[in-house]
């Protein structure tokens, strides 16, 4: 399994072996962080599972989608390292991805 870092909103880092046959938001998600909303179960249609991608392959990661980019448009805490972590499959190429769970809107 790879390993996933996991920052919550107080600074706290949390490293995690990552399912690779689940998204970085499943990951997160089932490894209880309570901070990722993820109202939407990962269908693109909210923008709760928001993560700032820090360290990692960033180029084994899927080019954002429209649909991703406008949903990212409508948070306050984005950035250019802003991605839904619902649409970010996780694989062993990711492994070592540090990601930030973003500010609640």
């Amino acid at each position: 399994m790879a390993k996933l870092i996991v920052v919550t909103r107080d600074g706290s880092e949390h490293e995690i072996e990552g399912d690779t046959s689940l998204t970085v938001m499943e990951n997160i998600r089932d490894a209880g962080f309570d901070e990722l909303l993820a109202l939407c179960g990962g269908c693109c249609s909210c923008a709760t599972c928001h993560v700032h991608v820090e360290d990692g392959n960033k180029d084994a990661m899927p080019a954002m989608s429209e649909d991703e980019n406008d949903l990212l448009d409508s948070t306050t805490d984005r950035d250019g390292n802003s991605r839904l972590s619902c649409q970010i499959p996780f694989s062993d190429a990711l492994d070592g991805l540090r990601v930030r769970i973003a500010q609640e809107d």
